[in-house]
């Protein structure tokens, strides 16, 4: 059985956004325009219809005709299909849900040419726009993200003086958008596969969504190799536990924040968001904030007092950079200072860069070494998957990294 829904577009805009069908039959979903467009402020969501009541909506009656009309014709196109055994394509359903025009009052067509389609956004205004609508179901880290390569490819057009839109991000861009975020943004492979990778999701959507777009978005890929992950061992994060930071007390609320994270393996953005109803005797229980999935955490004797401080309202949530700030400091005069090498990769050449290990913890280190010594300590990966919420074991091998002292001892206690 199909089903017809009506959806604004933009239902943030403060000028007219075109109103969407979402038919949805036998686990497929499609999106198509109806050719009408409306003032979101018009329009009614739990009714999926234009207001009708007051003098400055009584022209939405036929844009209701309309939309039940365009449904009805949706549906029949479906029933029919059915009945042959088939079931529509999507451009089958566009053609079906193209407006009807009016047989007793036909409007004028010029003598020189057909009457042209009303004109839609270009790319980089229909990104923006698909932005905005994914931070309705998306966490805003996300978000941010996506508005991070939408800065990079108009940046790209102003410096590059290239023309972006739908019918020039052809064959061969995706390789000219990686080349500028290499050489102009100095980004390394990882970072700038991302980016490309955001591209390639927008791309599907209005591919999708019919717009015309004239690439295969599965081109939209840069050869890369992900960077090494740093972790403490369990040393080090007891070296951090046992600072006397009486005096200190912002530092010590970055400590609490950060050890949090290397005792349940939350990331920064669920241990800001923690409130005492998700903290129970034994187990953490709260929706993340990145992925919207549920996670029950156990709770370890070391993060009880950490998580009391939550309850009591005395831990502080700050700023994702500033805490990086702090945590460097912390890991200083703990002592973690050991030589270490970073290696990235940009354009395929390696980048090292040695420096004591305390400039290189940040707020990711916490939740790396959570699975790290969690592993070490013999927990099953798929136990840690399940605390993580990791759904892939390819993500979650990017979290391992079994330390040089563990990797001699078990070695030598297998061939003993």
């Amino acid at each position: 059985m199909a089903k017809v829904t009506f959806l604004l577009y933009n239902p943030a805009a403060d000028k007219p956004t075109p109103i969407i069908a979402s038919v949805t039959f036998d686990g497929q979903r499609h999106k198509v325009y109806v050719g009408i467009s409306i003032i979101p402020q018009h329009w009614n969501k739990e009714d999926q219809k234009a207001l009708t009541r007051g003098y400055s909506h009584t022209n939405n009656s036929s844009i209701n005709d309309t939309l039940e009309d365009t449904k009805t014709r949706l549906l029949k196109c479906y029933d029919d299909h059915r009945a042959v055994g088939t079931l529509p394509t999507l451009a089958t359903l566009k053609t079906v849900a193209e407006p009807v025009e009016s047989a007793s009052e036909p409007e004028p067509v010029p003598d020189s040419a057909e009457a042209e389609a009303p004109a839609r956004p270009d790319l980089l205004t229909t990104f923006s726009n698909w932005i905005e609508n994914r931070g309705l179901t998306q966490s805003p880290n996300t978000v941010r993200t996506y508005r991070t390569c939408l800065r990079h490819l108009r940046d790209m057009q102003r410096i590059e003086r290239y023309a972006i839109d739908f019918d020039t991000v052809s064959h061969g861009f995706g390789e000219k958008f990686a080349r500028y975020l290499l050489t102009k943004r100095n980004l390394i492979d990882s970072v700038i596969n991302k980016n490309l990778f955001r591209i390639k999701h927008f791309l599907v959507w209005a591919q999708e969504n019919g717009y015309p777009v004239v690439v295969e978005p599965k081109q939209f890929r840069w050869q890369h190799q992900e960077p090494e992950i740093l972790t403490l061992t369990r040393a080090e994060v007891q070296r951090l536990a046992d600072l006397d930071l009486n005096s200190h007390p912002a530092l010590d609320n970055a400590r609490a924040l950060f050890l949090i994270g290397v005792y349940t393996g939350l990331r920064f953005s669920d241990v800001a968001a923690l409130k005492p109803e998700h903290i129970q005797p034994d187990r953490l229980r709260l929706t993340t904030q990145k992925t919207r999935t549920t996670l029950t955490v156990p709770v370890r004797p070391e993060a009880q007092p950490l998580l009391a401080r939550v309850t009591a309202g005395t831990l502080r949530p700050i700023a994702n950079q500033k805490l990086n700030g702090h945590l460097k400091e912390l890991a200083q005069l703990a002592g973690i200072e050991a030589p270490t090498e970073r290696v990235r990769y940009a354009g395929g050449q390696r980048r090292a860069h040695t420096a004591p290990k305390y400039e290189f913890v940040t707020t990711h280190t916490a939740r790396r070494t959570f699975v790290t010594l969690a592993l070490e300590a013999g927990v099953r990966p798929e136990v840690v998957m399940r605390i993580t919420g990791h759904k892939s074991l390819a993500a979650f091998r990017r979290y391992v990294n079994v330390s040089e002292d563990t990797m001699l001892s078990e070695f030598s206690r297998a061939f003993a």
